[in-house]
């Protein structure tokens, strides 16, 4: 039995247990990281192996594939937002984000990663409105709540 997207995303705002919270984002992965196209499927397989090698740049150029042949899928677009991050291209991964967001506005992954750059480029006050944003996802994501109240603390009273 398969549950739809939106369901998971109910079980996932609903959950409070780490382990219960992680099998819900599991299977969100599983959702997302399947393109329906078996040669896609494949680039995306490669993209990764790239990335875990750190060969950022055959990563960027199998996952510029993605995007290129399946410019709807969010995956594409948040895997190369990952490869640029790591390369250093913080202005091209924060790009991809946005788009995996257009066409994905819950996913987590996302959020999380543009939340952590905006705060490594000195922007506590973006860092804490994607991370509130992230927190209507799922409240009870571990660690989370320390994350936001940690950013509060750097802000001055009236910003927060």
């Amino acid at each position: 039995m398969s549950q739809s997207l939106d369901e998971l995303f109910e079980l996932l705002r609903k959950a409070s247990a780490p382990v219960e919270i992680a099998a819900v984002q599991h299977a969100i992965w599983e959702v997302w990281l399947d393109s329906g196209d078996p040669a896609l499927n494949k680039h995306l397989e490669e993209g990764m192996r790239a990335l875990a090698a750190e060969e950022y740049t055959r990563a960027i150029a199998e996952f510029t594939h993605l995007v290129e042949q399946r410019p709807t899928w969010a995956e594409g677009w948040n895997k190369r937002a990952t490869a640029h991050y790591l390369r250093g291209g913080y202005r091209a991964s924060l790009l991809d984000i946005q788009e995996t967001l257009r066409l994905e506005p819950r996913h987590f992954g996302a959020l999380s990663g543009w939340a952590g750059m905006l705060q490594l480029l000195g922007d506590e006050r973006g860092a804490l409105r994607i991370l509130q944003r992230l927190a209507r996802l799922c409240p009870q994501m571990p660690g989370l709540q320390a994350r936001i109240r940690d950013l509060r603390d750097q802000l001055p009273e009236a910003d927060n």
